[in-house]
């Protein structure tokens, strides 16, 4: 079995997580337009929502803002918000709701991730990010009227806040890419930018088709996270999924245990 020389992570309940559920982080921003919305009401509609935009325009193609706008403004109506006064305060609401998923703010690392990445760095094992996720992961978006300025790794980005930027090395971000997992595209794009072979790389995430049949696809290593308690609640699941023939770790630590001891065969 090939050493691997190289780790790609996704990023949402992977390597990170919402400081609190998505959906109370939008009930709290949606109440001072809307008053109360039920919760459950907001979980289930957001969940909708993005599923819908997801399989119309993958890889963000109308522009992240426009799709995450979207996003919020179907989320508050099918929570119940009354549409004309979503439609009045929906340009307040977006900004509002993007900075606050723009940091740590709006995200926190799981407890294992950094150990994980100092694990794995003491181990000459380079470690990446490949997520379908929005510029916003690693860039800092500040609008100034019409201007907006771009710095990578500022303390506005996600991974930039949250402290890990400096361990991620390729990071592939599906808007920046116009490609998402589980395309083989974005795979072999990172391992090309590593200058790695396909053999020589592990993937790790919480997706059973984009992560875990994706990089299997494209000859990858992988293993699927499936945390133990509240912090596997995030993890994108599958109805009824069957898990038997999968290699899954329930912490991150493991994979710098698994990745010891492929590299000591």
């Amino acid at each position: 079995m090939s050493k691997v020389r190289l780790v790609l992570f996704d990023a949402f309940s992977t390597l990170l997580v919402p400081r609190l559920p998505v959906y109370v982080q939008y009930s709290q921003t949606f109440e001072p337009y809307f008053g109360v919305l039920e919760p459950n009401d907001i979980k289930s509609s957001f969940k909708t929502a993005l599923k819908q935009l997801q399989t119309d325009k993958p890889a963000y193609k109308s522009g992240a803002d426009a799709w995450w706008g979207e996003v919020i403004r179907r989320t508050a109506i099918g929570a119940g918000a009354d549409p004309t006064a979503v439609e009045l305060h929906l340009e307040n609401i977006v900004p509002k709701l993007l900075t606050r998923f723009s940091s740590r703010e709006g995200y926190r690392l799981f407890d294992d991730s950094l150990p994980c990445l100092k694990g794995l760095k003491s181990l000459n094992v380079r470690t990446g990010l490949v997520s379908n996720t929005d510029a916003r992961m690693r860039k800092s978006t500040m609008s100034l009227g019409t201007l907006i300025l771009h710095a990578d790794f500022t303390a506005g980005s996600v991974i930039g806040d949250l402290g890990i930027a400096s361990y991620l090395d390729p990071i592939l971000l599906s808007e920046e890419e116009g490609v998402e997992k589980p395309s083989v595209e974005i795979f072999q794009r990172a391992c090309d930018t590593a200058g790695v072979e396909l053999d020589e790389v592990l993937h790790v995430g919480d997706e059973l088709k984009a992560d875990y049949y994706g990089a299997k696809g494209c000859g990858l290593k992988a293993l699927l996270v499936r945390r133990h308690g509240e912090d596997g609640e995030s993890e994108m699941k599958e109805n009824e999924e069957d898990l038997s023939q999968i290699e899954a770790v329930s912490s991150l630590q493991q994979v710098v245990e698994w990745v010891k001891q492929n590299n000591s065969c």
